[in-house]
């Protein structure tokens, strides 16, 4: 089963996570939250469980208009939100990898029809973030 959507791209970690940023805005997603996964794992259990995660970091994006609209028709979708999108890079690739949740593993908890449209239009935005990311990597 696949629940994510996916690209790589041949940038550097920090240029990648910016212009994951941009991509995001640019189809209507604020970042609410983000996790530092490494930077957490260097604390919490040290250098080499850090450097087995490589650079790591999830980003909690959320597009207002669409979180209104899924929390009205099913207020219990809420603790699917925000949307993750992740940045990573071990420590020995050539490439970062940016995944964001697919919205259609929200339909597969709902029995709501409103939640497949609002999951339909977010998988939508998504796709194009991730595709303009790729695009800009060339």
């Amino acid at each position: 089963m696949t629940y994510t959507l996916a690209t790589t791209v041949d940038l550097p970690w920090t240029e990648t996570v910016d212009r994951t940023r941009d991509a995001l805005s640019a189809q209507g997603f604020g970042i609410l939250t983000e996790i530092n996964v490494r930077s957490t794992f260097e604390t919490k259990l040290g250098t080499e469980a850090a450097d087995a995660v490589g650079d790591y970091v999830i980003l909690g994006a959320c597009n207002p208009a669409l979180a209104s609209r899924a929390l009205a028709a099913e207020p219990e979708i809420g603790a699917l939100l925000p949307c993750n999108v992740v940045v990573r890079r071990n420590k020995d690739a050539d490439a970062t990898t940016v995944e964001a949740i697919d919205p259609q593993t929200m339909v597969q908890l709902s029995a709501a029809p409103a939640v497949k449209e609002i999951a339909d239009d977010a998988g939508t935005r998504l796709r194009k973030a991730l595709a303009d990311l790729g695009d800009a990597a060339k």
